[in-house]
């Protein structure tokens, strides 16, 4: 089962994004955008080179201007096929000439640029060396939130990915987890994504007994015993955007202590959903999560931020953190994800993906958050 084909991105879907982000860029007093292949690129044009090699690809956004893809002559035409070319114009170069001297071209000798974070140090050493005057920023700290607000196609895909990842949990709470190494169990949910339409896993954490309290645990060895909490955090891209969420499983009856820990990190997720509204700041999802932990006496046992964007790609800004003033906006999407992580113990966390909408929140996952018992 992998789903009905969302519905394609056009042209004119590619062109409103470019259009957008060059108004943000120059309402960030920003000369333009400069973006390298990579999520962005994906997301403003829908095209991804075959290959990312040392050869220079660059899209040019400006306020006012056509948008500008600078490509090798030998990917030209990969480029020309994709969704959003009829919205930009193509500047090929071939091997043996300056890139940056035609990129230079298309730029304000004295600009400053947000570039996009995954471009290459030797693309902007040669742009700066042929344009000294121009400065850059990274696009995270220049227009973070460029791809934080989705549309209505956006959500749906987004909706469509977390509803295969609790496809995927309802399958593997059923299989056997003792007696079996982590890597198995891992492996199964990621066989089980790709089933249920991922084409890309990301992680699969299979986290047992002591594990459980390292929050980024990878699987391994250890073989799941008979009376151990098992952290499962999961996801991928489905149709080019992504999922992400965790249960905690129990092998067999638990203590009351881990009962006890489990109940407090369901409230915690609860609270912090619950805070969800627009015109909130990201920070008050974090405190209102927070606060349920460290009322229970383990405050000091939650270590990570409440959650994080999500998108084309997995983790992206937002972030649900202190500090973090920036308001909610319906079309806002991103993980509401406590947890508390007891050193050589275990540890619990409960993580669905939230968006933000006109009155509240919605959850884009919907298994079950309280104890779940495995064999």
């Amino acid at each position: 089962m992998t789903g009905t084909a969302p519905v394609p991105f056009t042209a004119d879907d590619y062109k409103d994004r470019m259009d957008r982000a060059a108004r943000q860029a120059a309402d960030a007093g920003l000369a333009g955008l400069l973006v390298a292949p990579g999520p962005d690129l994906v997301w403003l044009t829908g095209y991804a080179p075959p290959a990312v090699t040392e050869r220079l690809t660059l899209l040019v956004l400006a306020a006012g201007r056509e948008p500008v893809l600078v490509v090798p002559t030998l990917e030209a035409p990969d480029a020309e096929k994709a969704t959003g070319a009829p919205a930009l114009a193509l500047r090929d170069w071939t091997d043996g000439k300056d890139p940056y001297a035609l990129t230079a071209a298309l730029l304000d000798g004295r600009g400053r640029f947000g570039v996009s974070d995954n471009a290459w140090a030797l693309h902007l050493l040669g742009l700066q060396q042929a344009l000294p005057g121009t400065s850059y920023v990274s696009l995270t700290d220049a227009l973070p939130m460029l791809r934080a607000v989705k549309d209505a196609a956006e959500l749906e895909r987004l909706a469509a990915a977390g509803a295969a990842a609790d496809a995927a949990f309802e399958e593997i709470r059923n299989v056997r987890f003792s007696g079996r190494p982590e890597s198995e169990v891992a492996a199964d949910l990621a066989a089980l994504l790709r089933r249920f339409g991922h084409s890309q896993v990301d992680f699969t954490i299979v986290a047992s007994g002591p594990n459980g309290a390292n929050p980024h645990h990878e699987a391994g060895d250890r073989r799941i015993g008979r009376g151990d909490m098992v952290v499962l955090d999961f996801g991928g891209l489905k149709d080019g955007y992504g999922s992400d969420t965790s249960r905690t499983v129990h092998v067999g009856e638990p203590t009351e202590e881990e009962r006890r820990v489990h109940d407090v990190v369901r409230e915690a997720q609860e609270a912090g959903f619950r805070a969800v509204r627009p015109g909130a700041a990201c920070q008050d999802v974090d405190r209102a999560a927070r606060a349920v932990i460290a009322d229970a006496g383990y405050g000091e046992y939650f270590v990570h931020r409440t959650g994080h964007g999500i998108g084309v790609t997995t983790h992206e800004p937002p972030y649900m953190i202190e500090g973090e003033e920036r308001p909610l906006v319906p079309g806002m999407c991103f993980s509401v994800e406590p947890g508390v992580y007891l050193p050589g113990r275990f540890g619990v966390r409960i993580e669905d993906i939230v968006t933000v909408t006109e009155d509240g929140g919605r959850r884009l996952n919907d298994t079950e958050r309280g104890m779940v018992i495995v064999d």
